[in-house]
C-alpha cells in the first residue's frame, strides 16, 4: 500500500488530501481510485497526529501545574481568599517557570505539579502586570525544560499547539492555527500588550500560563485570554515579548519602563494640519501637564505643547508613546509644536533633547 499514488492527486496536484477523497467518492470513481484517495487522506492525517505528538513528546514534561494557596495574611487567621491555580511552562532546567501574572496574584509562595506528580514548592521571582507574565523559581534542578522560540516567524494558518491544565485536568493537549498575529489586549493596568497571538486552540480556564507550542517544538507564546462566551478566539502573549520580560525580571528584578511625565490629551487635527506637518495620524497628543522634574520637563516641554513626533515616528495616542519611547537611559528627540503667542496665530516647531528615565512606580 505504501506504493501507491493517489489517482485524483496524479490527476489533480492542487487538490488536497481530505478533497480528493470526497472528490473521488462523489464521482463515483472506481473502488480502486477511492481506496486509494482514502490512502492518501490518511497519511495527511497521521502527518497532523505526527506533528502533535511530536510536540507533546517534546515539551509536555515542561509544562506544570501552579496551584496559588489562598492568602493568609496573619498567622492562624483564616484563609481570606486569592488562591488560584492555572499552567506554566519551565524555561530552564534550574527551576525558572514562566506563568502569567494573573496566574500568581500578589502571591509569593505557590506550588508546581509536574507530569510525573512530583509536587515542587515555588517563589514569585517577578511579575509584570502590564504584560500578563510573571517568572517563578522552583526548588529543583536538573527539571525538563521548553525553549522559547521567535514569535516574529510565526505565520497566520501556522500549526500551534497549546498544553495546560484546563479546569484542573492535567496536561490537556489542544491543537489549532494561528488565526491572526499582531493583535492587541489591554492589560490589568491598562497598558497596551503588542504582538498579541490569536488562535483558534480551545483554551479554558486553567490553560492560562500554558505555553503555545509550535511544530518543531518552540514555545512561541504564552496563553493568557480567552473571550468569554466566544468559540475559537484565543490569545498569546509572543515569546519575544516573553524573553524581553524574562531577561528585565531576573536582571531587576521587575520591569524598567520609560515615562515622560506628562499629563495628556488627544485632540483630533484637520486634513490641512496632516498635509503641513508630514503627519500622518487623525490624533494628536497634547501635554496639559508636565511633571517637575520629569524627563519631559527636563526638555523642555510645556503645557499644550502637541507631541508629533518622537524620533521620526509619528504620535497619535498615549499607547503609542508607551511603544515609542527605547529603555531607560536613552537619549531620544521629541518634536513638538508649541502654540502661538499672541498676536501670532501660527505655533512653532521644536525639536528637544530627552533623556528616558525609569518611571517611578517601577523603579526599586
Amino acid at each position: 500500500m505504501a506504493g501507491i499514488v493517489c489517482p485524483v492527486v496524479r490527476r489533480f496536484p492542487t487538490l488536497s488530501s481530505k478533497a480528493c477523497y470526497l472528490w473521488a467518492a462523489a464521482a463515483g470513481a472506481p473502488s480502486a481510485t477511492r481506496h486509494a484517495a482514502f490512502i492518501c487522506t490518511r497519511a495527511a492525517l497521521d502527518a497532523y497526529s505526527q506533528a502533535v505528538v511530536g510536540v507533546v513528546d517534546k515539551v509536555g514534561d515542561a509544562v506544570v501545574a501552579i496551584n496559588v494557596p489562598p492568602h493568609q495574611p496573619v498567622a492562624g487567621a483564616p484563609a481570606s481568599g486569592g488562591g488560584g491555580s492555572g499552567s506554566g511552562v519551565i524555561i530552564a532546567p534550574d527551576g525558572y517557570v514562566l506563568t502569567n501574572a494573573h496566574v500568581v496574584g500578589e502571591s509569593d509562595v505557590m506550588t508546581a505539579t509536574l507530569t510525573d506528580g512530583q509536587i515542587l514548592r515555588g517563589r514569585t521571582a517577578g511579575r509584570d502586570v502590564a504584560t500578563d507574565l510573571a517568572l517563578v523559581q522552583l526548588e529543583g534542578s536538573g527539571l525538563p525544560y521548553a525553549s522559547l522560540g521567535d514569535s516574529e516567524k510565526l505565520l497566520v494558518g501556522q500549526l500551534v499547539v497549546a498544553i495546560g491544565n484546563p479546569f484542573g485536568f492535567q496536561s490537556t493537549v489542544s491543537a489549532g492555527v494561528v488565526s491572526a498575529i499582531g493583535r492587541s489586549l489591554r492589560a490589568k493596568n491598562q497598558r497596551l500588550i503588542e504582538g498579541i497571538i490569536q488562535t483558534d486552540v480551545a483554551l479554558n480556564p486553567g490553560n492560562s500560563g500554558g505555553p503555545l507550542v509550535d511544530t518543531s517544538g518552540a514555545v512561541v507564546g504564552i496563553n493568557t485570554a480567552i473571550i468569554s462566551g466566544a468559540q475559537n478566539l484565543s490569545f498569546s502573549v509572543p515569546a519575544n515579548t516573553a524573553q524581553w520580560v524574562v531577561s528585565e525580571l531576573l536582571a531587576h528584578g521587575h520591569v524598567r519602563r520609560s515615562y515622560l511625565g506628562l499629563s495628556c490629551e488627544m485632540l483630533a487635527v484637520s486634513r490641512a494640519f496632516q498635509r503641513q506637518y508630514a503627519f500622518d495620524k487623525p490624533h494628536a497628543v497634547v501635554a496639559r501637564q508636565v511633571l517637575h522634574g520629569s524627563p519631559a520637563h527636563r526638555a523642555g516641554v510645556q503645557p499644550n505643547d502637541k507631541l508629533l513626533f518622537i524620533g521620526n515616528e509619528p504620535v497619535g495616542s498615549t499607547d503609542e508613546i508607551h511603544k515609542l519611547l527605547p529603555r531607560p537611559g536613552t537619549a531620544i528627540k521629541l518634536h513638538i509644536l508649541r502654540p502661538p503667542a499672541p498676536p501670532k496665530r501660527q505655533g512653532t516647531l521644536h525639536e528637544l533633547s530627552l533623556m528616558t528615565a525609569e518611571h517611578p512606580s517601577t523603579a526599586k
